[in-house]
C-alpha cells in the first residue's frame, strides 16, 4: 500500500508552479485530484494508501499556461507509473511551455 505525491517547477522562471490541476487515475479512473500549493507541492494525491498497479498522475498544464497568458503546446502531461508496494510514490514535474520532464523522485 503506497502514496503519491507531487511537485512542479516551472522550468522557464525557476519557479513553483503553483495552481495546476493534478488528478490521479486508476485503470483510466479518476481517483483523487489536487491543485498545487505555493511552493508547486500536492503533499498527499489520492487515498492514504494505494493498491498494485498501474496509475496516471494528469497535470492540467495547458489551461495553467493559458491562465498566465502563455502559450503552450501540451494541453496536459500524463505520467503512467506502477505501484509495486514501496510506501511513498513522488512525481515530480519539471514544465515549460513546450518541453517537460518527470523522473522517480524521493
Amino acid at each position: 500500500m503506497s502514496h503519491v505525491t507531487t511537485h512542479v517547477l516551472d522550468a522557464t522562471t525557476g519557479r513553483p508552479a503553483s495552481g495546476i490541476r493534478v488528478a490521479l487515475l486508476h485503470r483510466g479512473v479518476e481517483i483523487a485530484e489536487g491543485v498545487t500549493d505555493a511552493d508547486g507541492r500536492v503533499s498527499e494525491l489520492g487515498p492514504e494508501r494505494l493498491g498494485e498497479g498501474t496509475y496516471e498522475a494528469v497535470f492540467a498544464t495547458g489551461a495553467w499556461f493559458g491562465d498566465h497568458g502563455v502559450a503552450s503546446f501540451y494541453p496536459e502531461v500524463r505520467i503512467a507509473f506502477a505501484v509495486d508496494g514501496d510506501a511513498h510514490y513522488h512525481v515530480p514535474l519539471l514544465l515549460s511551455p513546450f518541453a517537460y520532464s518527470t523522473y522517480r523522485g524521493s
